[in-house]
């Protein structure tokens, strides 16, 4: 497995550090991982004035300042990572670098802004999602997982997103620890808000319970029913869920309450201020909750 973890020398980006560390099994398989500092780079006229020499040496040392604690972190549990450091503007740069390494997942430091807030503040995981077809682990400013094996979530609607958010799961299995335990979460339509007129013009409801429960049953069935053979070939059963309203308030409750380490969850792959407005699911999660979430982009 291919990783790149980006560090900017803040506590956010060492969550996403010790997150790496704390992930024995995925460490025992020997995965490539590089650790990425990006340095903003210094005006022009300041670059004239200090010769190139210089301006590389500061480079260097800015470098060093930031990477230097990650190698400590990483070298306490065995392992020596790549490292690398470039200038430029971060989120575009980390989205180049991913690219150019064929990375299989980016493990990023969020600050946990509001999906709004965050937009008209440049979050850089943001940008990075923007810019990148890459999977993204964004992780909030929580303490790593204290044991190897997660608490996963799952989350599909039906679509190739939900789909392709199981098989990269399922592909990657030793991210989330042996023993891991995984939910596989649907979020299926509250059909009890349907009505109808009567002669009078008043409201009645449109659907007995036993009715709304049958539709609703159906509803997951027809979403879960494709992703059985997938785990059972992994040799996986997951717990199924099956949740009922806003797909993004149901699911950041549920993690909160099961104490998840993680969701997963395909992504339609919008831009920062589109997934704002639409108020996609990913958006309303990592904004009312604190739990990590690892987006699968489709293009």
């Amino acid at each position: 497995m291919r990783i790149l973890v980006p560090v900017d020398g803040s506590d956010n980006s060492m969550n996403a550090v010790e997150f790496i560390a704390s992930r024995t099994t995925l460490l025992g398989s020997d995965p490539t991982i590089e650790i990425l500092n990006v340095q903003f780079p210094l005006p022009a006229r300041a670059c004239r004035l200090v010769g190139q020499d210089s301006l590389t040496r500061y480079y260097e040392y800015e470098a060093e300042k930031v990477l230097e604690p990650v190698r400590n972190v990483l070298a306490k549990v065995g392992f020596k990572p790549t490292e690398t450091y470039l200038v430029g503007e971060a989120a575009e740069t980390i989205a180049n670098e991913a690219e150019k390494l064929g990375t299989d997942l980016i493990v990023m430091g969020s600050r946990g802004q509001s999906a709004l807030r965050g937009l008209f503040f440049g979050s850089v995981s943001n940008g990075v999602l923007a810019r990148s077809k890459c999977p993204l682990l964004m992780l909030r400013d929580k303490p790593a997982p204290s044991t190897d094996a997660l608490r996963v979530g799952i989350a599909v609607d039906g679509s190739k997103y939900g789909r392709a958010a199981v098989r990269y799961a399922l592909k990657h299995i030793s991210l989330f620890g042996t023993g891991a335990q995984f939910y596989l979460i649907n979020v299926v339509s509250d059909y009890a808000g349907a009505v109808m007129p009567d002669m009078a013009g008043m409201a009645l409801p449109a659907l007995s319970e036993e009715e709304i429960l049958e539709l609703q049953k159906d509803e997951f069935n027809e979403t879960v029913e494709p992703l059985r053979p997938l785990f059972a070939r992994a040799a996986i059963k997951p717990k199924e869920v099956c949740l009922v309203g806003n797909a993004g308030d149901e699911i950041s409750a549920f993690a909160k309450k099961k104490k998840l380490d993680l969701v997963v969850m395909g992504s339609h792959g919008y831009g920062r201020f589109k997934s704002a407005v639409m108020g996609s699911t990913a958006t309303r999660i990592a904004a009312t909750g604190d739990v990590p979430l690892l987006i699968i982009r489709q293009a």
